[in-house]
């Protein structure tokens, strides 16, 4: 016989709730879709207890870079540290969770790291919230608070995703034996991902029904190695960036490296230097009238970031006027950026910049970009 809880009611009457199989996987979706506490944020992080912001259901995944939709994650979330959730539910009924879906999961987090765009991400976020008939930025200003910056949001989202750091939770009513110590192995040998399971018990009773989550795979080891490697964020600077770079690409792609933080330093001095355990970033970067402005973003791991996303304040707000920065660009040998690119966040290889001409042309670019700004009264 399976257990139960018992309800004291406001009469004294003790009301027994009786543990029941939920009726099918699709009415547990529906309940953590709609009550993402259900996650016990609490329990994954009870010093800083998770928060959940719904992505979407069904989140399609693509096995290859452009690739049409091979998967669909169950769930996508975000925490409050733009951490991506991928979420898989399954009931205790089903056979699969005992293994096939470890390998199912990580199929999916694989290539989310690699192939899932932040673009994506995003649209997949926007039509979720427009199917609820509310605009993303309300629903984003209810998660982070009034005064957050949403763009930030994003952008450390997309960092998480290019560090491989993700959170995978199974979820069930009951989690057997098989996946649990396949969970716990997991989360104490991954870093900086994440693997758990929570439990989500259901328990019926006279015109009530109560659930009951409770997190696994939080083993004291496992506890260990994330906070000790969370103390291990890394707050990068100009030598350290050079140094990982050279490391990571080569004396030709620090050259460039230079140069450009060289110009930045006469037309874009704010220089915003990335934090990152594994790659380091920097964007420079001025304000104007008491508006900051931006425009790359260049990363350890060999890659110059075109922000268009970042640049939608006036002038730039105008389709045209990131078209015009768009086509300068595509000027440049080696760059052939589609017209989509002026609402996203593309990336082009540093090493497209070694030809002296090639760089000129870049930061031509960029001196254009600041004095249209520039110009703004």
């Amino acid at each position: 016989m399976k257990g139960g809880i018992y309800l004291i009611q406001g009469d004294g009457r003790l009301v027994e709730m009786t543990e029941k199989s939920y009726d099918s996987e699709d009415l547990l979706q529906g309940l953590l879709a709609q009550y993402p506490n259900l996650l016990a944020g609490d329990q994954i992080d009870s010093n800083s207890p998770r928060q959940w912001l719904l992505v979407s259901r069904e989140a399609a995944l693509p096995s290859e870079e452009d690739g049409a939709r091979r998967w669909s994650v169950d769930h996508l979330f975000l925490d409050q540290d733009a951490i991506p959730t991928l979420v898989e539910v399954k009931r205790s009924s089903d056979t699969r969770i005992r293994r096939e879906v470890v390998g199912q999961m990580l199929d999916y987090a694989a290539n989310a790291v690699v192939y899932w765009p932040i673009e994506k991400i995003r649209a997949q976020f926007e039509s979720n919230c427009e199917g609820q008939g509310r605009s993303p930025e309300q629903i984003l200003e209810e998660f982070l608070g009034p005064d957050a910056d949403q763009e930030a949001f994003w952008q450390k989202a997309k960092t998480n995703l290019q560090a491989g750091k993700v959170r995978m939770l199974f979820v069930a009513d009951v989690i057997p034996a098989e996946l649990r110590r396949i969970v716990e192995f997991l989360n104490e040998q991954m870093d900086p991902a994440e693997v758990l399971a929570v439990e989500i018990k259901q328990y019926v009773g006279p015109g009530a029904t109560t659930l009951v989550p409770r997190v696994i795979g939080q083993t004291a080891e496992a506890q260990q190695k994330k906070s000790s490697g969370a103390r291990e964020v890394r707050q990068w600077d100009e030598d350290s960036f050079l140094q990982e770079l050279e490391a990571r690409q080569g004396t030709d792609e620090v050259q460039v490296a230079r140069k450009i933080l060289d110009w930045a330093k006469g037309l874009m001095p704010e220089i915003f230097w990335g934090k990152g355990k594994r790659s380091g970033s920097f964007v420079p970067g001025f304000t104007h009238k008491g508006i900051w402005r931006q425009a790359i973003g260049v990363w350890t791991y060999g890659v110059i970031e075109i922000q268009f996303q970042y640049m939608r304040k006036p002038p730039f707000d105008d389709d045209l006027k990131r078209l015009e920065f768009l086509n300068r660009l595509n000027q440049i040998p080696g760059i052939s950026l589609d017209g989509e690119s002026i609402n996203l966040r593309p990336s082009i290889s540093i090493s497209v910049f070694k030809e002296e001409t090639s760089l000129k042309q870049l930061l031509e670019t960029l001196d254009w970009f600041v004095r249209e700004v520039k110009t703004l009264l």
